[in-house]
């Protein structure tokens, strides 16, 4: 009995044993066949621990990337993919990747002599899509057009047309500070026949302008709501940033006007600005505006509410009216930046002629500093504090390439001053990648590293999330799929300014 109780025990711890190792053997065999797969990718290319960061997932570390045609085909940690050594492999060791940045301020018309280079200076700085707020149709149609025919190498375009504006229109070709930019509409009728004619021409989004009626605006909203198109711009003068903000403008530049929103006396101010406008002595758009700005600008924000001004900022917020504070412009104008040698020296990047240009009008600019400049500015570094803390959503945009700022270049400068006043470093990476793509709802193509989404993309030398200014640390741009390393970069930046 007990021989056989002994003989039955062995059998069991047998089978047991036998189980054991069965299963053992299988989970190795998985393993095996996890890790050593050497996966192939035909027409890929493959970048290998490398660290990823979006907007989504934050910091992912040592992971490779699949790219073919223009995709991102897969995203795997470097430990679970093993690649064949058939593949194109990039090291991507110690290096950072972040969605490719957008300019959400931009105008090729500003300065047209320029604009040949503009593509080549915002490639080079890792700007792979912009958004033009402001120009001519068919001057900023032909660049729209070129990026499409060439995305490889070109910024993806999008365009709002010429500014939309009223009957004292401001950027009406009078100087060379206010460039034909914007049309003239002097009634509703007019306003709505040129928001037609700007659908019809495939813009992609419109922007309303600051001498616009209350009437004129309310139309541009509506048709474009019709359209499915988003409206930005300034808050007209003749109007509150409430009103304006509950029509439905889904996105504001510079924080425009919203000043004279937030005071105790905002009706007051309203009264007056409408007074104005009637100009009765018919003097240009331009100066009208600002002499306007003269009297109310800097004075409300000394006298602002903190009642009213959170009433405008709950406002802003609930409709999901987005801010694109440009804010490296004005302080590089209130605190004279562009003569510092590290503003200029991005001049270099400049065609020579344009250069030379530059620094002749910044000679002729030699003035006393501003005080009320410096106000403005930093009233715009505390409402972007203010407003992300509020939960109000930002896209970078630069103004480029007014005030000597140099494109692509200055992207880099924005949001530099956007961390410095109060955003994180990776609320800034956002403004500047999945934001812009969320505007135009191409979330679920752009601006995130993600399997299946558009690789426009860039690989960085250092960490941005630990200092912002690692996003000018640029060792290769991927723009459609197409992959140019620092050389390609540097020759794109530098040929141009030997013009």
């Amino acid at each position: 009995m007990t021989y056989l109780f002994f003989e039955k025990i062995k059998n069991i711890y047998l089978k047991v044993k036998i189980k054991f190792m069965r299963k053992l053997f299988i989970s190795f065999l998985l393993l095996i066949s996890c890790n050593t797969s050497n996966e192939y990718f035909n027409n890929a290319y493959c970048i290998e621990n490398i660290n990823l960061i979006d907007a989504r997932d934050g910091l992912k570390k040592n992971m490779t990337i699949v790219i073919s045609e223009n995709k991102i085909l897969k995203v795997e940690k470097s430990s679970r993919l093993v690649l064949s050594k058939k593949n194109k492999i990039y090291d991507g060791k110690g290096l950072y990747m972040i969605p490719g940045l957008w300019d959400s301020h931009i105008h090729f018309a500003f300065e047209e002599e320029l604009a040949n280079s503009m593509f080549n200076l915002f490639i080079g700085h890792g700007i792979t899509s912009v958004r033009d707020t402001g120009g001519e149709l068919s001057f900023v149609k032909k660049w729209k057009k070129e990026s499409q025919n060439n995305p490889n190498h070109s910024p993806r375009v999008k365009i709002a047309g010429p500014l939309i504006d009223g009957k004292f229109n401001v950027y009406n070709g009078n100087s060379v500070y206010f460039p034909p930019l914007s049309v003239r509409t002097a009634s509703v009728k007019e306003t709505e026949e040129m928001v037609l004619d700007l659908i019809k021409n495939d813009v992609d989004f419109l922007k309303a302008y600051e001498m616009l009626t209350p009437e004129q605006f309310e139309v541009v909203i509506k048709i474009a709501k019709k359209n499915n198109l988003r409206v930005s711009g300034h808050i007209p003068l003749s109007m509150d940033v409430i009103s304006a903000s509950n029509l439905g403008l889904n996105s504001i530049e510079h924080f425009r006007n919203i000043e004279m929103s937030s005071t105790n006396k905002t009706q007051e101010l309203l009264y007056e600005r409408r007074n104005i406008l009637k100009n009765k002595n018919q003097i240009l758009g331009s100066t009208l505006r600002t002499s306007i700005h003269n009297s109310q600008r800097i004075s409300s924000i000394k006298n602002i509410d903190t009642i009213q001004l959170d009433k405008v900022l709950n406002v802003l917020l609930e409709n999901d009216t987005w801010q694109i504070p440009t804010i490296s412009m004005y302080k590089g104008l209130a605190y004279e930046e562009y003569n510092d040698d590290k503003w200029k020296n991005s001049f270099e990047y400049l065609p020579l002629k344009i250069k030379k240009k530059w620094n002749a009008q910044i000679l002729k600019r030699k003035s006393p500093v501003n005080d009320d400049s410096r106000v403005f500015s930093e009233w715009q570094k505390s409402m972007t504090n203010i407003m992300n803390k509020k939960g109000i959503k930002f896209m970078a945009g630069t103004d480029t390439p007014i005030f000597f700022q140099t494109p692509g270049y200055s992207l880099h400068s924005e949001l530099g001053v956007m961390v410095e006043s109060g955003l994180t470093t990776m609320e800034a990476i956002e403004s500047a990648t999945y934001n812009p793509a969320l505007y135009f709802n191409l979330q679920n193509e752009l601006g995130l590293i993600s399997e299946g989404y558009i690789a426009d993309l860039l690989i960085l030398t250092e960490n941005p999330l630990e200092e912002i200014s690692n996003t000018r640390k640029i060792k290769a741009v991927i723009k459609n799929g197409n992959y140019m390393n620092r050389k390609s970069l540097d020759s794109l930046l530098y040929n141009q300014s030997r013009n």
